[in-house]
């Protein structure tokens, strides 16, 4: 782990069971959206130990703030990605945060999360890849490959990493649809992406006439 944050030495089940009745208590329960906003903002900027960024995830996936997480909140989210600029933050803002404003605005964050695919920042874009992993066949296809295409002609390993991970993940219920969106980038996709993108995935399954991806 690549970090100039030092860490107290939890484990994932060891935090989360110190998290969760802190979380749980009426007695800590955030009043409204800007005092819970503001206690996440403050957890990650002010940080001394990288679990108190965890800690600051862990408040913002909360179910008691659930109906928060929407639109207003992806100025946060960003905040976090592009402060936070590594795979074990970044990876949970974008596939559960970020993800779920999508769900419920999927018109507008369809449109912001293709303009993070095309940003400068490496894990504003990592984020736009990455932001439908999980959603199964609600996954949005035109935008995964709006939000794949850009960065096709990148080396970074997080990108050619994120590509992978994103196709795979589609591929568990639209194989036919990732085979051909492989096949019709295949000059284009790096050996990485295209590993991880059919590591599941039979040859021998491969249809005669496989549809052509959007974009494709």
């Amino acid at each position: 782990m690549k970090s100039a944050l030092p860490y107290r030495g939890l484990t994932a089940p060891r935090l989360g069971a110190v998290l969760r009745p802190i979380l749980a208590d009426p007695g800590f329960r955030m009043a409204d959206r800007v005092i819970w906003e503001g206690t996440i903002r403050t957890l990650w900027d002010e940080v001394a130990y990288r679990e108190e960024w965890y800690a600051a995830i862990a408040l913002a996936r909360h179910r008691a703030y659930r109906p928060w997480v929407d639109s207003d909140t992806m100025p946060l989210w960003r905040h976090l990605v592009v402060t936070g600029a590594w795979w074990d933050v970044v990876d949970e803002v974008a596939t559960h945060l970020v993800r779920d404003v999508l769900e419920g605005a999927p018109d507008v964050e369809g449109l912001r999360l293709r303009e993070w695919a095309g940003d400068e920042h490496l894990w504003l874009r990592r984020t736009a890849i990455i932001s439908q992993v999980g959603r199964q066949d609600a996954l949005d296809q035109d935008l995964l490959t709006d939000a794949i295409e850009p960065n096709l002609a990148d080396r970074d390993f997080f990108i050619r990493k994120a590509i992978g991970w994103a196709l795979r993940d589609h591929a568990r219920v639209a194989p036919d649809w990732v085979r051909a969106f492989v096949d019709a980038h295949a000059g284009e996709l790096s050996g990485l992406s295209r590993r991880e993108a059919l590591r599941h995935l039979s040859p021998a399954a491969t249809p005669a006439a496989s549809p052509t991806p959007p974009g494709g």
